[in-house]
C-alpha cells in the first residue's frame, strides 16, 4: 500500500513538475512576444512621426516641425536593431524582413530629399516629390509588413495564452489529487507508523535497560582502571622517593671524599710517607689518575641516576596532580603548540598547518597542553636531515563522547616494531643521535590516559609519523566518582 502509494505520487509529482515546465515556456514567450510587439509599434510610430515632421515643414518651411523627424532619425537605427533581435529567426517573420528594412531605408531617403529640397529654397519640386506617390507607396508597404508581423503576433498570443490557461487549469486537478493522494498515504503512513512506533518503544526500553546496565559495568571498570593507575603512579613516587635519599646520602660522602683525597694527595707525592719506592709509585698513579677517574664515573653515573629519578618523579607528580576540568578550546592548544616552535621550524624552511576548526573538549588543559607541547618538540628533534620539515594537526570528531587529534611529521619515522617500544619509560627507538632519557612518550602516555584516553602512532621509516591521540569530550563523565 505505501509502495503504491508513493508510486503515485511520484507521478504526480512528476506530472507537475512538467506542468510547470510548460507554463513557464509559455510565459516566456508570451513574454518574448509583447516585446516583439511592441518592437514592431516602435518602428511604425516613428517612422510616421518622421513623415509627421516631413509634411510640417513642407507646409510651412519653419524648422521646428522637423523636431520629430530629427528624434526618429536617432532613435529609429537603435529600434531596428532591436526588431531584428527580437524576430531572431522565427521563419514567419524573417522572409519579410530585408523587404521591411529595404522600404524604411527608401522611406527615410524619399524624407530627406524633401526636407533638403525644401532647404535649398526648391519648395515646388519638394511637392512634386511628395505628390509623385513614391513615399506613399514605401509607407504602404512598410505599413502592411508591419501590420502583417502585428497579425502574427497578436494571433501567437491567444494560442498561447489559451495553452497556457489549459495547463493551469491541468496544474489545480493535479494538485488536488496529488493532495487527496497525500492525504490517503499520511493516513496509511501514519497507522503503519503508529503500529511500528509501539512495537520500537518496547524494544527501546529493553535496550535501555540494558544499556544502563552496560554504562554501569562500563563506568564501574573505567573507575576500577583509574584507581589502579593512581595505585601505580603512587608506587612509582613511594620506589623513587626512598630511592633518591640515599643516593644524596652517597653524593654527600663522594664529595667529602673529594676533599679528603687532596692532603692525601699531597702527603704521598711530598714523600714524607716512608713507603716503598713502587708503593709509592702505585698511591702515586693512584692519586693521580685511578681514583680521579674513579670518582668521576661515580660523579656521572649518580647524576645519571638523579636526572632518571627525576623523570620518575615529574611523571608521578603529574598523575598525582588533581586534575581540572575545564572548558579547552583544542584549535587555540594546538596553534599555542605551534607557536613554540615555530622559530625552529622556520630556521629550516619548514611548514606548520594546524588550519582545524574550533573544537571545545571539558579536559585538564595543563595536561593537553603537555601532550601537544611534546608532540610538536619530537617532531622537531626528529626530523629528517635535509628535508624542510612539514608538520600539520587535524581535530577529527569521532562522536559518542569522543574527539581524536592527529599530529602528523615528514620526519624520519618509525619502524613497525617499534611502535609500542616509543612508549616505554626509558625506551628509545632509532638512531640515539639526539639527547634524551626516553621518557617523553611514556610521559605523553600516562597524561592521556589519565584523561581517559590513549595515544597510538603509525609510520614508515623515511616517510614521517602520525600520532593519534584520542580523549573523551568531557572529562567529567570519565572522572565521576574516582578520587582525582
Amino acid at each position: 500500500m505505501l509502495g503504491l502509494g508513493v508510486a503515485l505520487l511520484v507521478g504526480m509529482v512528476a506530472t507537475s513538475l512538467w506542468l510547470v515546465q510548460a507554463n513557464n515556456k509559455y510565459s516566456q514567450e508570451t513574454a518574448e512576444l509583447r516585446r516583439l510587439r511592441a518592437s514592431i509599434l516602435d518602428v511604425l510610430t516613428t517612422v510616421q512621426d518622421a513623415e509627421t515632421g516631413q509634411r510640417g515643414f513642407l507646409l510651412t518651411g519653419d524648422e521646428r516641425y522637423l523636431a520629430p523627424y530629427r528624434e526618429a532619425l536617432e532613435t529609429l537605427g537603435k529600434k531596428r536593431a532591436l526588431l531584428v533581435e527580437r524576430i531572431g529567426e522565427r521563419p514567419e517573420y524573417v522572409n519579410d524582413l530585408p523587404k521591411l528594412q529595404s522600404n524604411l531605408d527608401a522611406k527615410l531617403a524619399e524624407i530627406g530629399r524633401g526636407i533638403d529640397l525644401v532647404r535649398d529654397n526648391r519648395t515646388q519640386e519638394a511637392i512634386d516629390l511628395v505628390r509623385s506617390d513614391t513615399g506613399l507607396a514605401y509607407m504602404r508597404e512598410i505599413r502592411d509588413t508591419l501590420n502583417r508581423y502585428q497579425q502574427t503576433t497578436d494571433d501567437r498570443l491567444r494560442i498561447i495564452v489559451a495553452d497556457q490557461l489549459s495547463a493551469a487549469e491541468n496544474l489545480r486537478w493535479v494538485t488536488i489529487l496529488g493532495a487527496v493522494a497525500i492525504l490517503a498515504v499520511l493516513g496509511g503512513a501514519l497507522a503503519l507508523i503508529m503500529k511500528y512506533v509501539r512495537e520500537l518503544m518496547r524494544s527501546r526500553e529493553e535496550v535501555d535497560e540494558l544499556n544502563r546496565g552496560l554504562e554501569e559495568r562500563v563506568d564501574e571498570r573505567t573507575r576500577d582502571l583509574i584507581r589502579a593507575n593512581q595505585e601505580i603512579q603512587r608506587f612509582a613516587y613511594i620506589v623513587t622517593h626512598d630511592l633518591r635519599a640515599p643516593l644524596v646520602n652517597i653524593m654527600g660522602f663522594l664529595s667529602e671524599f673529594d676533599s679528603s683525597l687532596k692532603p692525601v694527595q699531597a702527603y704521598v707525592l711530598a714523600g714524607d710517607n716512608p713507603v716503598s719506592e713502587r708503593d709509592a709509585q702505585d698511591a702515586k698513579i693512584a692519586v693521580e689518575e685511578d681514583l680521579p677517574e674513579a670518582i668521576g664515573f661515580i660523579r656521572s653515573s649518580t647524576r645519571k641516576m638523579d636526572q632518571l629519578i627525576n623523570a620518575i618523579l615529574k611523571i608521578s607528580r603529574d598523575g598525582r596532580r588533581k586534575l581540572q576540568a575545564e572548558k579547552v578550546d583544542l584549535k587555540e592548544l594546538l596553534v599555542g603548540a605551534a607557536a613554540s616552535v615555530q622559530h625552529q621550524v622556520s630556521a629550516v624552511d619548514g611548514t606548520i598547518d594546524v588550519d582545524v576548526q574550533n573544537f571545545t573538549v571539558i579536559s585538564d588543559r595543563i595536561s593537553l597542553d603537555q601532550i601537544l607541547g611534546n608532540l610538536f618538540d619530537n617532531a622537531v628533534k626528529y626530523q629528517m636531515p635535509g628535508r624542510p620539515l612539514q608538520l600539520s594537526a587535524r581535530i577529527l570528531p569521532q562522536g559518542r563522547g569522543i574527539v581524536r587529534v592527529d599530529v602528523s611529521d615528514n620526519g624520519r619515522g618509525i619502524a613497525d616494531d617499534d611502535f609500542e617500544r616509543i612508549f616505554e619509560l626509558f625506551r628509545r627507538a632509532g638512531a640515539q643521535d639526539q639527547q634524551g632519557e626516553g621518557i617523553g612518550l611514556a610521559h605523553v602516555r600516562s597524561l592521556i590516559r589519565n584523561l581517559g584516553g590513549d595515544i597510538t602512532v603509525t609510520s614508515e621509516l623515511g616517510k614521517g609519523s602520525t600520532f593519534h591521540l584520542t580523549l573523551p569530550t568531557d572529562l567529567r563523565k570519565i572522572t565521576r566518582g574516582s578520587d582525582i
